[in-house]
């Protein structure tokens, strides 16, 4: 079978395994593991960041985030088709008491300075006000789409101006890095807070990042207990996570395999696609995008529907040496 659903399946490597079985530990409530002080130590360097937190998931980083940043009942500027939106459960509401306002990012999900001038709410007597904007890059449903920092500059100008926090949800942070020729730093220097996933692109087992200012990571540390967060011995599940930070530097491998990927499956008559910014591929097809992908599990490749018509395929370190392979299964599939 060719994996293509996430680049959330891979499986770590025997050296993480390793890596997880001799890795130091200590009670990290109490902030006393070494391996995750050292790993929330190298990601805030990476982030160009004052301090980080060792989350569980992406998930509960986002809403981590978005709980500090705010005060209940505000209201949250969203692009329309980001994770933290439309994947996580309604949690900006259940967990931070926000409402979501959402805005259009186009046909790549790039948040302009006049949508956020033009959704942002005055607080007055009947409005909550506008208390925190959410930004996402790569942004998935777009097809992986890599803003570039000028973009991501722009916007968070115009909500400093208006006294409103920023989070980015960098689940594939560093994807985005690899395909504008930049660092992380540089992508997140404007933004309060940024998250990034160790278990995507970066194969780690579990785990995600999250980074703001000192006191930010403060209060984040509260809420991530609030919010079951709170870990103990869990050095062994970080320790994957440092090795995880190494595989940042061959994330080009998982874009190139994409695009041989996206070229190899729009010559097939049926389907097409279009030459992807990152890893994700998205494929629009004639049949019903659930019956394809039926035939597709039959000739033992597995993609995701993000459509009636639509399909994403998603490279990762785990089928480095598959895409020819993927490519024929998929036309006998078509």
């Amino acid at each position: 079978m060719i994996d293509l659903r996430s680049d959330t399946v891979t499986k770590p490597s025997p050296a993480m395994r390793e890596a997880a079985a001799d890795a130091t530990v200590g009670d990290d409530v109490y902030g006393e593991d070494p391996t995750i002080n050292d790993l929330e130590s190298t990601f805030a360097d990476l982030a160009g960041k004052e301090d980080a937190l060792f989350v569980p998931s992406g998930t509960m980083g986002n809403q981590i985030a978005a709980k500090v940043h705010t005060e209940p009942g505000q209201e949250v500027l969203v692009e329309r088709e980001s994770h933290v939106y439309k994947w996580e459960l309604g949690g900006l509401a259940q967990h931070a008491d926000l409402q979501a306002r959402t805005i259009d990012g186009g046909d790549r999900g790039v948040v302009t300075p006049d949508a956020v001038r033009e959704g942002y709410v005055e607080a007055d007597d009947h409005r909550p006000g506008t208390g925190l904007l959410c930004l996402e890059n790569t942004h998935n449903s777009k097809g992986g789409t890599a803003i570039s920092a000028e973009r991501i500059d722009a916007a968070c100008e115009v909500a400093g101006d208006h006294g409103v926090s920023v989070h980015l949800d960098g689940a594939r942070l560093f994807n985005a890095a690899a395909a504008l020729g930049t660092d992380a730093a540089r992508l997140a220097r404007e933004v309060d807070s940024v998250m990034c996933c160790l278990s995507k692109g970066l194969g780690a087992p579990v785990g995600s990042m999250l980074a703001g200012s000192e006191a930010f990571i403060e209060a984040a540390h509260r809420v991530r207990k609030l919010f079951g967060g709170g870990m103990r011995q869990a050095g062994m599940v970080a320790a994957p996570g440092l090795l995880a930070l190494e595989n940042r530097k061959r994330l080009a491998d998982d874009h190139e395999n994409a695009r041989r990927l996206a070229e190899g499956v729009g010559a097939i008559r049926g389907l097409s696609t279009r030459e992807p910014e990152t890893n994700i591929v998205l494929v629009e097809t004639e049949d019903p995008a659930e019956a394809f992908l039926e035939r597709c599990e039959d000739e033992d490749v597995l993609g995701v529907p993000f459509g009636e018509h639509l399909v994403r395929f998603c490279t990762h370190l785990d089928v480095d040496g598959d895409i020819d392979a993927a490519v024929r299964r998929i036309e006998r599939a078509a």
